[in-house]
């Protein structure tokens, strides 16, 4: 349910999630725009959540949303597993809602976007991350 929609002001944050990078974006504070935060190279499991808890409050983050890598036939392999097992641990470490949404393709996607900008090979790797989380929290944002 969109922030607006709900009579609040918040800003929802959607993570692109990877084993050694995490593609961040946020929203604005009405729920309608997501735009790309510098992506996190993950370091412990420790690390990560003192990072995602500076990250919601300096951000003022209301809601997470986290990319589910569903294969093609919507069953669940093992990176989804891993997804939603983290997931879990920040819906328990940060207290807030945490939300999946479908990401199949958004890498696909953000490739395809970053080399008709004519970006380079070396910047579309460092851009790829965030621009995915940007697709995964835009599409979780246009259907509310």
């Amino acid at each position: 349910m969109a922030a607006q929609s709900l009579g609040m002001v918040m800003k929802i944050c959607g993570l692109d999630y990877g084993r050694k990078r995490i593609g961040i974006a946020v929203s604005d504070e009405m729920g309608i725009i997501a735009h790309p935060l510098p992506s996190y190279q993950r370091l412990s499991t420790a690390k990560d959540l003192a990072f995602f808890a500076s990250l919601v409050k300096k951000e003022e983050i209301g809601a997470i949303v986290v990319g589910l890598p569903l294969n093609m036939d919507n069953s669940l392999g093992e990176m989804a597993q891993e997804v939603l097992e983290f997931c879990g641990v920040l819906r328990s470490e940060l207290s807030l809602p945490v939300y999946t949404h479908d990401e199949r393709l958004t890498s696909i996607e953000a490739e395809r976007i970053l080399a008709q900008a004519n970006v380079s090979r070396q910047q579309r790797k460092c851009l790829r991350d965030g621009l995915s989380a940007v697709i995964i929290l835009q599409g979780y944002l246009n259907l509310l």
